[in-house]
């Protein structure tokens, strides 16, 4: 009886020592956690907090923003065909970027996994290299090549394909162009993971049974890869439908997106909630289009056919 009490002591010592250090373990977990996190609600809740609140405030003509509280922001945004259509349109640039991003980065992250040693560190560095410049000097490369006397309407003219030139600059045509270039990396590199994750045998157990590369392409490379396609669209659409600098200067203000249509409330106009409210309403959307892309994924049969 005796030898049976101390075991039961023995064990519940044991247990309160486990117990102490899982404790211990946890607190220490927070203590790490503690700085990104302080750094997350600081700079992110918290601004995204008082966006939201200032967006319910009345305008005033003084300060920008007024005492009394109002839904009149959202209201005129969403019964407004012309903030809409800002609306539309920043949603259709975002969707094009990310669909000529995914099939433009495909085949060269394809080809890079393909390569051996040095070739292929040249080649992510060559992908690399536009984010070691300027995204301002990248939009105004575009300014120089797309104008009415540029690079592109000069060439085609010189070449007697057309006989004036083309409109290109200021037009959704080169927002998406635009951001394409300065998104292209983070399609390429989210590709690349998931290829470099692939089993070989897989793909050698398919040819095996008869199939033919397309059918090996599509049947077992795809499917494999779409958690990297599906995290690059989530990067370059959530990037594109927020980007000012590049719609500013490729779009100007003949194309006016989400982001520029805030700048020009809050700047210009000194309309903070209204200004607040557009923001606001840019952030809901996005992560609302984020969330449908990932149920869709998620149901969708071996990753490829909605079920």
């Amino acid at each position: 009886m005796q030898a049976e009490v101390e075991v039961q002591q023995e064990q519940e010592i044991l247990y309160k020592q486990e117990k102490k250090r899982l404790t211990r373990k946890k607190l220490d977990s927070w203590l790490l956690l503690l700085p990104t996190l302080a750094i997350f609600i600081f700079f992110f809740l918290l601004p995204l907090f008082f966006l939201f609140i200032t967006s319910f405030k009345t305008f005033d003509a003084g300060s920008g923003i007024g005492s009394e509280w109002t839904l009149q922001n959202y209201v005129k945004f969403l019964f407004d065909k012309f903030y809409l259509g800002v609306l539309w349109r920043t949603v259709k640039i975002g969707l094009l970027t990310t669909l000529v991003a995914i099939v433009i980065s495909y085949p060269v992250a394809y080809q890079i996994t393909k390569a051996n040693g040095r070739l292929k560190n040249y080649l992510t560095l060559l992908v690399l290299s536009p984010l070691l410049i300027s995204m301002v000097i990248r939009c105004y490369g575009w300014v120089i090549l797309l104008s009415n006397n540029g690079v592109v309407n000069n060439t085609l003219m010189k070449m007697g394909w057309i006989d004036k030139p083309l409109t290109l600059l200021y037009t959704e045509f080169s927002v998406v162009i635009g951001m394409v270039h300065v998104l292209f990396p983070y399609m390429v590199l989210s590709i690349m993971g998931s290829l470099e994750r692939i089993d070989p045998s897989v793909i050698r157990a398919s040819q095996n049974l008869g199939a033919s590369p397309i059918r090996t392409f599509f049947s077992v490379v795809l499917p494999l890869t779409l958690p990297g396609i599906f995290a690059g669209s989530v990067m370059v659409f959530s990037l594109a439908v927020s980007s000012f600098v590049t719609p500013a200067i490729l779009g100007g203000p003949q194309v006016k997106v989400m982001s520029f249509l805030t700048y020009e409330q809050v700047t210009t106009m000194l309309n903070w909630p209204y200004g607040s409210a557009i923001g606001f309403l840019l952030i809901f959307i996005a992560t609302i289009t984020i969330v449908v892309y990932s149920k869709l994924l998620t149901r969708s049969e071996k990753g490829v056919a909605i079920q």
